[in-house]
C-alpha cells in the first residue's frame, strides 16, 4: 500500500479517538421510533424534530439521544439547556 495512503489511515484513526477535534455544526438524521419516523436536524446550533414532543419543548428523547451519541462534539448552543441527559431516571418507590 502507498505510504501516503497509510499515513491517512493512522491520521484517521487518531482523528477518531480525539473527538474533541471534530464539531458539528449541521446534520440530519432519521429516528426509526416505536411508534413513527422522525426527522432530527442539527442547524445554526438549534435542534429540530418532526415529533409531537419537541413542538411544545424544542427537546425530545431523539434530539437528547442525539446529544449523547455526539457528546463534546456539539456547539454549546447545541447542547441540553439544565436538563441532565446522562442521569439516569429515579426508581419508582
Amino acid at each position: 500500500m502507498n505510504s501516503s495512503v497509510i499515513g491517512k489511515i493512522e491520521k484517521a484513526r487518531r482523528y477518531a479517538q480525539e473527538r474533541n477535534r471534530i464539531l458539528f455544526t449541521s446534520l440530519s438524521a432519521t429516528f426509526h421510533g416505536e411508534n413513527d419516523d422522525h426527522t432530527v436536524t442539527l442547524e445554526q446550533g438549534r435542534w429540530r424534530c418532526s415529533c409531537h414532543f419537541f413542538q411544545g419543548w424544542n427537546f425530545c428523547s431523539h434530539s437528547m439521544a442525539l446529544e449523547r451519541v455526539l457528546e463534546g462534539m456539539l456547539p454549546e448552543s447545541a447542547q441540553a439547556q439544565g436538563i441532565d441527559i446522562s442521569a439516569s431516571p429515579s426508581p419508582s418507590l
